[in-house]
């Protein structure tokens, strides 16, 4: 074999170093000026040392007082002997480390704060400690707390009204994405449409449909409003609300009975009275209808927007109860064609990526329903590198997603390998007990329907499981062998829920909203009787003649 080569250890070490820099390497007339330099600071010639060490030396001697010069003049004290220039080097490293200890503490500073280091500005310091203070003020429950805006109104209850200039500028931002609303509330806001409606509303307050609850407002409707979920609601949008004026009655994280606590105070049967509902899921329809039968027979018409919303009002019609007309919103061409496919597109991946950090490409996810918002879900991952099967009991929608390159497939055979499960049916009880327990550790699951019903939380609820919050909106559920399956929102809809959704697609769904609501309340009597009906479609039309305008 060859000679290897020589380790790090095994270099050969020099017999001899060179001097840094002595006088004898510079030229002559570098050498006068290291002696004039010595001279002026010693009176005499100094021995041999580097330009460096002298500039050094220099620096120090210029530190020290007049009379410290006059004391240490003695001849015997020479600055180019061995000793004197070590002392002279130690005062000089702790005249620089004096100097750096008096420029760390150098920092803005008020006589009532306590001192801090300089890499924490006074500003940023009043506004962890103003958040501090809200944080405070959050944990008490709004129902305890008495607030009011700027103009002494008080008929509302949110988590923090002095969020309201923030919440102002993201109904401001979202209004720029929003062009049918903003067209509609310029065009017919001088007729006032709506004067005299009395509007309930229970819908996910976000800076979305801020910009349609204020543009019912500007068309002359009287609004009260509660949330139709327990995490979709900012509570920055709602302050801003509530500054404007509207009844608002909702925050982020409600318990199930503050829920039903806000619609029954949205709802104020007892001093003001509703005649239209624009309701999203059903919830509002179902206590006015249960609690105040009296006055659900005095409205005039219910809009609702979502398939959880709709089914329960054709139970309704089916059992002959449902005594006012209704609006389907949500089978209407354009709601159908854009809201549900395009927003989940757009915003799933959004969800997942804030809860959880996951990498989508590569892992395994069946998607339970390929309806509208399952193909928009199974598009937006499968364009991350997804390996996606679809459960559908649709034969229709089955063979769609069968012509998109999806497997489709049941949930029984496919739950033991797949990293995460998607409900987007509208069902009930889609995943139950027996999936969970044949899930693999790790395994996400989400829903992107309307109501947390899809899976069977109630079957999760036994001693035997542990339950283990790891950050909002994330639970862990740890099964006696230490088997972890990571749950999102409490199965509530994982979009809004926890991110964010496009401005651009959600304004078409409140312009139809807010037509649905003109057209009932101006109909004359008899147009629409007691059952549901479905938007015109030359309104649907309409707006995609607006946004095709737009994008011009």
């Amino acid at each position: 074999m060859g000679e290897e080569k020589n380790q790090v250890g095994d270099l050969p070490l020099a017999d001899e170093y060179p001097e840094p820099c002595v006088d004898n390497e510079l030229k002559g007339e570098e050498k006068r000026d290291i002696s004039a330099i010595t001279e002026d600071i010693t009176g005499d010639k100094a021995e041999k040392c580097s330009p460096n060490l002298l500039e050094m030396l220099k620096a120090a001697e210029s530190r020290r007082s007049s009379q410290d010069r006059d004391k240490d003049r003695p001849e015997a004290n020479k600055v180019g002997t061995k000793e004197n220039i070590a002392e002279a080097l130690k005062t000089n490293m702790q005249i620089q480390f004096n100097d750096e200890k008096q420029e760390f503490n150098k920092r803005p500073n008020k006589t009532t704060h306590r001192s801090m280091p300089r890499s924490t500005s006074q500003s940023s310091t009043d506004s962890l400690s103003s958040v501090s203070n809200e944080s405070s003020e959050d944990e008490l429950s709004p129902q305890n707390k008495e607030q009011k805006n700027s103009k002494g109104f008080s008929d509302f209850c949110i988590k923090n009204i002095k969020q309201a200039d923030f919440g102002r500028k993201e109904i401001e931002i979202a209004q720029q994405e929003m062009p049918a609303l903003m067209i509609l509330r310029k065009r017919t806001g001088g007729e006032k449409p709506l004067a005299g409606a009395n509007v309930v509303g229970c819908t996910h307050i976000t800076a979305q449909t801020a910009v349609l609850i204020e543009t019912l407002s500007a068309l002359g409707a009287q609004c009260r409003w509660s949330a139709c979920n327990i995490f979709s609601t900012q509570n920055a949008v709602a302050a801003a609300l509530a500054e404007g004026g509207i009844s608002v009655f909702a925050w982020k994280g409600e318990s199930e009975d503050d829920f039903w606590w806000c619609i029954d105070q949205c709802v104020a049967a007892d001093r003001w009275q509703p005649n239209l509902i624009l309701d999203d899921g059903g919830d509002m329809t179902h206590w006015i209808y249960k609690k105040h039968p009296a006055l659900f027979k005095k409205l005039k018409g219910i809009v609702e927007e979502s398939v959880t919303g709709v089914y329960r009002l054709y139970q309704l019609s089916k059992k002959g109860k449902l005594c006012i007309p209704t609006m389907n919103v949500n089978d209407s061409v354009i709601k159908q064609k854009f809201d549900n496919l395009y927003c989940c597109k757009e915003s799933i991946v959004d969800g997942l990526k804030r809860t959880t950090d996951v990498m989508i490409g590569g892992k395994q996810v069946v998607v339970c329903g390929y309806g509208e918002v399952g193909k928009g879900s199974c598009a937006s991952l499968k364009a991350l590198g997804a390996i996606v099967y679809v459960t559908e009991v649709d034969p229709i929608c089955a063979l769609q997603a069968c012509m998109d390159g999806f497997r489709v497939i049941t949930l029984t055979e496919i739950i033991r390998q797949v990293d995460m499960v998607i409900t987007c049916t509208g069902n009930k009880n889609i995943v139950g007990r027996e999936h969970f327990d044949k899930m693999k550790s790790g395994c996400i699951v989400c829903n992107m329907g309307h109501s947390n019903t899809e899976i069977d939380l109630t079957s999760l609820q036994t001693t035997e499981l542990k339950w283990q919050r790891v950050r909002p909106h994330v639970d862990h559920i740890i099964w006696p062998d230490g088997k972890r399956v990571i749950l999102l929102a409490e199965g509530r809809l994982l979009n809004l829920s926890c991110s964010t959704v496009p401005s651009f697609v959600l304004s078409i769904t409140a312009t139809t909203q807010a037509l649905a609501l003109i057209e009932l309340y101006n109909a004359p009597d008899g147009r629409y009787k007691q059952d549901i009906y479905l938007l015109p479609k030359k309104m649907g039309k309409f707006l995609s003649l607006i946004y095709s305008l737009k994008n011009k």
